[in-house]
């Protein structure tokens, strides 16, 4: 398979290689959003790691050629919308996730079993704490964000995230912190006078994100529509 790399920077270079070890070329590897169409237009997909700023023209870019495109960009879910009705327009593939790693997707199914057994026990309080290296640009994460989401929407006491201090029972405080080489670690505690309840993803490496962003782009070559991990992985079962 052809696959065009769009953001080379740590996880565009991380792809790189695991793609390289699948056995795919690699047409092109651009590391803003000016690069060659032509070159675009020979991959059978394109991995899309850049930038908050890039990553919206990159992924329309990619939508209006017809070539399916796997996105773990974050900060610019605000026109995430947008591309997904430009998705289904023009008949093209587009799977979002703000975490590829497998095992992170099965922790996001965890938590969201979790959350729903929690519904209702009323005397715990729930906390999120997210570590990241110190060149991550947004706070609190794309992960963290999207397990909070989960407990939102598995329980029916929690309405929304703040950072760091809820000073509300309905809002869930994430705890973001940045600290060098940490590529990523995630935990949620359930917390009462009696006991405390936790679950922890700790990844060790870049390679579970890269590999999981390449399996997505050899899974969505033939789709058409908006996808997510949990497609991929078949986890829609809640």
């Amino acid at each position: 398979m052809k696959i065009a790399l769009l953001g080379y920077g740590r996880m565009g270079k991380a792809v790189e290689a695991i793609a390289l070890e699948r056995g795919h070329e690699i047409v092109l590897k651009a590391t803003d959003s000016n690069y060659d169409i032509e070159q675009l237009k020979k991959a059978d997909a394109a991995i899309e790691f850049s930038i908050p700023d890039a990553a919206y023209q990159n992924i329309k870019t990619c939508i209006e050629n017809n070539i399916p495109v796997a996105s773990g960009t974050t900060g610019w879910l605000a026109k995430k919308p947008e591309i997904e009705n430009y998705c289904i327009e023009k008949g093209s593939a587009f799977l979002y996730a703000s975490n590829f790693s497998v095992g992170v997707n099965l922790f996001f199914e965890l938590n969201r079993n979790l959350a729903k057994l929690m519904n209702g026990h009323d005397e715990y309080t729930i906390e999120m704490e997210e570590i990241h290296h110190t060149q991550k640009l947004d706070a609190p994460s794309g992960t963290a964000i999207t397990l909070a989401e989960g407990i939102i929407d598995m329980n029916a006491a929690k309405t929304k995230w703040v950072d760091n201090v809820a000073n509300n029972t309905n809002e869930i405080p994430i705890v973001a912190k940045r600290i060098p080489d940490v590529p990523g670690t995630h935990s949620i505690s359930y917390n009462s006078q009696i006991d405390s309840i936790e679950i922890k993803h700790t990844a060790h490496n870049r390679k579970g994100f890269a590999t999981g962003a390449v399996l997505a782009a050899e899974w969505l070559v033939g789709k058409t529509g908006n996808f997510t991990m949990r497609d991929l992985l078949a986890l829609n079962t809640l």
